[in-house]
């Protein structure tokens, strides 16, 4: 064996090695259209597919042409894999890379549809998405945190939602209760 055969050896095990390594499965983006193509939310959590908003957008674009009048789940485009559905007039898309296992990319939407099927109370539709919008985000985060999938269990993330808005102090309840204490107080101030 010469000493230059041995690198390239050694380099090939070591990428053989690296390809072989349990991985975490990852989402690359999250967004969800209106029947338009309009974006009404994404997170992209590779920021290097498509760094610019330009870029995200002209993504979505190409995605929503390609899907919104097929009948199929998963698209392919730009070398990355896609699932879809829809819903009165919102499409709900994840994506993730070529390599990404189409079912738990799957398991990822149907989570979020499920998810905010609940949280929306069975309205999923575009003006009670956008009346809830802070709560559909906390089931984004819920589910994807920087690309890795924590959970795919629609009751849990609702558990986890619901236990995230109880724990803020400034929730609708809360804010109602803190004013109506405002307005007592001052009577009684105002009596003494």
């Amino acid at each position: 064996m010469t000493a230059q055969t041995c690198p390239r050896q050694h380099q090939r095990t070591t990428m053989e090695i690296a390809s072989l390594e349990p991985s975490l499965y990852t989402v690359k983006a999250v967004f969800i259209l209106d029947n338009d193509g309009n974006r009404l939310l994404s997170k992209y959590y590779d920021t290097e597919l498509y760094p610019s908003m330009k870029e995200q957008k002209n993504f979505e674009k190409n995605v929503f042409n390609k899907t919104h009048k097929a009948d199929n789940e998963i698209a392919f485009l730009e070398g990355m894999t896609i699932v879809y559905k829809s819903s009165i007039d919102l499409f709900f898309y994840v994506v993730g890379s070529a390599q990404e296992n189409e079912l738990m990319l799957m398991a990822v939407l149907n989570c979020l549809f499920e998810s905010l099927s609940q949280v929306l109370r069975k309205n999923v539709e575009k003006r009670c998405l956008l009346d809830n919008l802070d709560g559909v985000f906390l089931v984004v985060d819920e589910i994807i945190d920087g690309g890795v999938i924590l959970e795919s269990d629609p009751q849990q993330v609702i558990q986890k939602v619901n236990y995230r808005a109880d724990e803020n102090p400034l929730s609708e309840q809360s804010v109602a209760q803190i004013m109506q204490s405002a307005k007592e107080q001052i009577k009684w101030s105002i009596l003494k």
